[in-house]
């Protein structure tokens, strides 16, 4: 871990080291910021859930976790950083990865003069019959 947190330009502190450890240990996953503070303080990892949020933030600014929003104010953090979208399951407050290959997006507006679309997230919204 420490030298994935160097090679993304991160330097590898204990609250990286060990917040780096069961997000990336358990393959492709999707956390919230209070999720992974329940299961750091379950692994007895002491640090607050700011910390958290913190480290979250810095890891997708690295490009490491790809911040997904469902609804404007429920944030997931993704350690899938691929060309994929996602399946919202409400009921579970749950996501699901949908393979980039999958979904079509056709007439993307043009963006304004100066900018340039830099990827599409699509967001299903799913539920139980």
């Amino acid at each position: 871990m420490a030298s994935r947190l160097r090679k993304a330009g991160l330097r590898p502190t204990r609250q990286r080291l060990a917040l780096s450890s069961l997000l990336f240990g358990q393959g492709d996953r999707h956390v919230t910021a209070e999720a992974l503070h329940c299961e750091a303080q379950a692994a007895g990892i002491e640090l607050s859930l700011a910390t958290v949020y913190n480290t979250l933030h810095q890891f997708t600014g690295a490009g490491m976790l790809r911040q997904v929003t469902v609804g404007g104010d429920k944030a997931y953090f993704d350690t899938n950083t691929g060309d994929h979208h996602h399946f919202y399951v409400d009921a579970e407050q749950r996501l699901i990865d949908i393979p980039g290959e999958k979904v079509e997006v056709l007439g993307l507006p043009t963006p304004p003069a100066g900018s340039e679309v830099e990827r599409v997230d699509v967001i299903v919204r799913i539920k139980s019959r």
